[in-house]
């Protein structure tokens, strides 16, 4: 908590302010011919107890004089950085006071001081729980887990951070420079970014959770495995790789980022900028689209899912991790079911679209002499469209209530209502796929650990009470329904596609041992 509350204050440590030589040296030749006056009149000299308060008024200048250039139709002259991104680079060098010049201390009294104390927290139960053996006990009496004070200030503290990320970088740039040192270790001087605080935090996330996973389900090898893997594949492919791969001259991309999850891949910066890095770069775009169009089915035929859901994607592995103690929170309710069906798809529908428009704009673009191509189809800005998507579905829904909203909705909201590469895989493991989960249901006593632990909110018991084999497009079978059940009724299996629904009578007694099928 200490650690965390360090962290929590860092924004407000330390002052802000703009002198002559920062903005020379920051500013392009552009945009000092645009704002040099006003910054002198109005910044320069004055000094700011929060990046907040300089970044509301170095936005504002910003914003003043590019609304200037379109009133006048002066559109060379508009500068199109992002306002909060102009911010947040400004502010950075901006800052003086205690963190931009203790970075390593800060560091040592956030980050290393909070895995050490939830690895304490977390490794003593390898002795409190006893033997090998999942331990839920007295989940729902614990307010962290059952939606009490601590699991609200918990959201509340998770959402606000993503609202930040976001919408608001430039307040939190005393928090980039904690990371600092890290980022370089990568680069002499490097200086990190937002993302790069992100990409790190999301790790250490992982991490110390993956090492409760371990504890937890100790006992069971296919967890084991599948908390390894996430932990690869983030640590290296999303992490390492997108942090080394510059150094040498190369774009930096998450080899196994698949559309349409990875909805940026179209667009014209990335499409040109990977066709400006040579063979790699090529190599990246034809791998971007093989990965999305052929690798993903093929390997949800064989294996469902899970092979991507619950091994490989680094959403969820953060919901595995880090959102495992909220997973008895998903709504088991028909409702959320039928929600659940029309969200996840509407935003496959929304996420084709969006590929569809900037796609089309991308090869025009390309292909024409001036680089500006086809920007609108029936009158609709490709601009807008990527827009909405990036606001909507990229930080709102898959950001903020995804993640942050861990403590209350349970741990895979994201992957169950809105990701569009999850409704991809489910439409082909729902009718084409030779994955499914198999049940004895002579053998289920009704306990209902399956259903209350299921993070996608599927009825489990229901389906065990019957015999009938689980083939749901929701599934990213994770296992737990399996690891909880005490009595083997559970079982994820790939066979043939014949009969993998199993029995699909409207009753069961035993597990063949009795059927009403009129």
């Amino acid at each position: 908590m200490t650690a965390l509350s360090i962290f929590t204050i860092t924004p407000f440590l330390g002052s802000f302010s703009l002198t002559e030589e920062v903005m020379l040296e920051k500013l392009s030749e552009q945009e000092l011919g645009n704002l040099e006056q006003q910054f002198r009149e109005q910044i320069i000299g004055k000094e700011y107890a929060t990046s907040f308060g300089f970044s509301r008024d170095v936005i504002a200048i910003y914003n003043e004089v590019n609304e200037e250039f379109r009133k006048n139709e002066q559109w060379d002259q508009i500068m199109y950085t992002a306002p909060k991104d102009f911010a947040f680079n400004l502010a950075k060098a901006s800052s003086n006071g205690v963190v931009a010049t203790n970075k390593w201390m800060f560091f040592l009294l956030t980050f290393v001081l909070a895995i050490i104390g939830s690895l304490t927290y977390i490794v003593q139960d390898l002795k409190l729980l006893g033997p090998a053996g999942i331990k839920n006990d007295g989940i729902y009496h614990d307010s962290s887990m059952n939606r009490g004070w601590v699991g609200i200030l918990t959201a509340g503290w998770l959402v606000s951070f993503y609202v930040l990320l976001y919408f608001h970088p430039y307040a939190i740039v005393n928090m980039t420079y904690v990371v600092d040192p890290i980022k370089g270790l990568f680069k002499e001087g490097a200086e990190a970014s937002q993302w790069f605080l992100y990409g790190l935090l999301y790790c250490i996330a992982m991490i110390v959770m993956g090492v409760r996973m371990y504890i937890k389900y100790r006992h069971n090898k296919y967890q084991i495995a599948r908390t390894t893997s996430v932990l690869f594949f983030q640590i290296i492919f999303a992490f390492l790789l997108v942090e080394i791969l510059p150094l040498f001259g190369l774009p930096g991309r998450d080899l196994k980022n698949a559309m349409p999850l990875d909805y940026t891949f179209l667009y014209k910066y990335n499409v040109q900028e990977l066709l400006d890095a040579g063979m790699f770069g090529t190599f990246l775009l034809v791998w971007g689209f093989i990965l999305s169009l052929i690798v993903v089915p093929t390997l949800v035929y064989f294996y469902g899912k899970r092979w991507y859901c619950s091994w490989v994607c680094g959403c969820g592995g953060l919901a595995e991790t880090l959102g495992d103690p909220y997973r008895q929170l998903s709504n088991k309710k028909m409702w959320a079911w039928k929600m659940e069906r029309w969200m996840i798809h509407l935003v496959l529908v929304f996420a084709a679209i969006l590929t569809i428009f900037v796609g089309y704009h991308t090869y025009t673009a390309i292909n024409d002499p001036n680089g500006e191509g086809v920007s609108s189809i029936l009158g609709i800005s490709a601009y807008d469209v990527r827009a909405w998507y990036g606001f909507l579905i990229g930080a709102i829904f898959a950001g903020i209530i995804g993640t942050g909203f861990y403590p209350i909705f349970g741990n895979r909201s994201w992957c169950r209502f809105g990701c569009p590469l999850a409704a991809y895989m489910g439409l082909v493991q729902r009718f084409k796929s030779r994955f499914r989960i198999t049940t004895n249901g002579g053998q289920c006593i009704s306990c209902g650990n399956c259903s209350t632990y299921c993070e996608q909110g599927i009825d489990v018991r229901a389906y065990a009470q019957k015999g009938q084999n689980i083939v749901r497009s929701s599934c990213v079978g994770c296992g737990v329904c399996s690891a909880v059940c005490p009595r083997g009724v559970l079982k994820l299996e790939n066979g043939p596609e014949d009969n993998r629904f199993g029995n699909e009578g409207p009753i069961v007694l035993g597990n063949d041992g009795f059927k009403l099928n009129a």
